[in-house]
């Protein structure tokens, strides 16, 4: 076989696109919650007070909080190995401040993990999930402040300790590159500016640039010191990273093409990466910093911590590629938290996602070149409308091509010699999409009853693309028809 034995197959999700229970079990609110829904044409706007009259997506999700048995139940049905989900930080400190813990919350998680033991499935648990509490970004502007930091480390030693044993696998934060782009600016690092500002495509000032790249830093030494922590509370605990891959091409063999590809994966990819897994900053950093009039204002000893807190593994989210062009004419499309350039020989998703099963083994073999650790792919799908055939069901053939294209391109890397420790496809059930808050932009091996303006009874049902991801792992990705 391609892959190796106990090749972790499973799915992913993220408590505020899936959990629910927003205001239940005393947790409080998040920085999603204050999230309003959106679509591809109308960008999501936040709100400093929630309003009870408007409809804010994460408040119930598909509501994962009430219905976690039945899910993991499906996913034990389809033979997961491993379920990637997060936990939610202000469901154990409900504004990120309190010195003790809910233990309503800590509790709710153990129940989560006694299911997934039921089964067999290996838990994989992001800490940070784009769900920053809400009372850390009104303190502290989210991450600008240092003090998020200690915040942090006492939530993060809260679940080393509580769930030693139960949990084997760590990812410090999910995609934590975002921070390098202003859409990362209010999701990623809880940074909050005027009210009611858009939470992608609206300016930073130059000081929000300033400020953002702090923030990031303050991420990064945040996830070192977890790193160390996680290991001495458990040394058999995995601690990884998570990044956007997101693989750039160049337009054209124009040699200012290929400098704007290099710049560009420089900063989306090895910026974060290089921090997290070789413990320093990359070469590059200076001159970005110099031209772009950046200072990080970091602490004496924060080289030192971050040299000590590199991860175990890299993990990283793959939808697309896009290409670069020193040309500003060229047409751009959206993606994944990045746009770029739209690469001609790619055809897209109904959201304008480009399709590109080879740039996985591409960017797959890219990480492995670079960095020699272990791989790990914990986000990829394909977001699309499913609608019920006439026969009552879920026809989502597509969803079966785009993720067997995949998965074929990630056995091609693993022949090419990368280390590839699992594949988890998002988000296995229905949730709702981070980027426009929408549910009609489906991912899910299950199909859940609910629509963009929050109805539905929040059933869920199979569609064939379960039945056939259930062949998959039971082959051990070797029947992909």
């Amino acid at each position: 076989m391609t892959l190796k034995e106990g090749f972790l197959w499973g799915g992913a999700t993220a408590a505020n696109q899936y959990e629910g229970g927003w205001n239940e079990g005393g947790k409080g609110p998040g920085v999603p919650d204050h999230i309003r829904g959106g679509t591809v044409s109308t960008p999501r706007t936040w709100d400093m007070e929630i309003d009870p009259n408007v409809y804010y997506p994460s408040h119930q999700a598909v509501d994962f909080y009430h219905h976690y048995k039945e899910d993991i139940a499906l996913y034990g049905e389809m033979g997961f190995k491993c379920f990637r989900l997060s936990i939610n930080w202000s469901r154990i400190y409900p504004t990120g401040m309190e010195e003790e813990a809910n233990q309503e919350g800590l509790a709710f998680y153990h129940d989560v993990f006694a299911e997934c033991r039921k089964y067999d499935i290996e838990p994989l648990v992001t800490i940070s999930h784009y769900e920053l509490p809400w009372g850390l970004s009104i303190k502290y502007n989210g991450w600008t402040g240092r003090e998020v930091i200690g915040h942090f480390m006492r939530y993060a030693e809260t679940l080393f300790t509580e769930y030693k044993g139960e949990v084997h696998y760590w990812l410090t934060f999910n995609e934590i590159n975002n921070g390098t782009g202003a859409m990362g600016r209010i999701l990623s690092l809880g940074m909050l500016g005027k009210d009611g500002r858009p939470m992608f495509g609206d300016p930073e000032t130059p000081e929000e640039i300033n400020d953002r790249f702090t923030a990031l830093h303050h991420q990064f030494v945040a996830s070192a010191l977890a790193v160390k922590k996680g290991h001495e509370i458990d040394p058999a605990n995995k601690i990884g990273m998570m990044t956007i891959g997101h693989p750039v091409y160049a337009y054209t063999c124009n040699p200012k093409d290929v400098i704007a590809m290099n710049e560009e994966m420089n900063m989306r990819l090895f910026y974060c990466a290089d921090v997290q897994v070789r413990g320093h900053y990359p070469f590059f950093a200076k001159r970005y910093w110099e031209e772009n009039n950046i200072t990080v204002r970091m602490e004496e000893g924060d080289e030192e911590i971050l040299k000590e807190g590199t991860v175990d593994f890299l993990s990283f989210s793959y939808y697309m590629s896009s290409a670069a062009s020193a040309d500003p004419e060229v047409t751009k499309v959206q993606g994944n938290m990045f746009s770029g350039v739209k690469n001609p020989y790619l055809k897209a998703s109904e959201w304008g996602w480009q399709i590109d099963p080879e740039g996985l083994r591409i960017l797959l073999n890219q990480l492995y070149g670079r960095y020699e650790v272990p791989l790990m792919i914990v986000e990829n799908g394909l977001g699309a409308v499913d609608e019920r055939s006439e026969d009552g069901k879920f026809h989502d053939t597509y969803r079966i091509d785009y993720l067997r294209s995949h998965i074929e391109a990630m056995k091609e890397a693993v022949r090419d010699g990368v280390d590839l420790m699992g594949y988890t496809m998002w988000g296995c059930t229905d949730l709702v999409s981070a980027s426009t808050g929408e549910m009609k932009k489906r991912y899910g091996f299950i199909y859940v009853d609910r629509d963009n303006d929050g109805n539905g009874d929040f059933h869920r049902e199979r569609k064939d693309s379960f039945y056939w991801y259930k062949k998959v792992i039971a082959s051990n990705g070797e029947d992909l028809d």
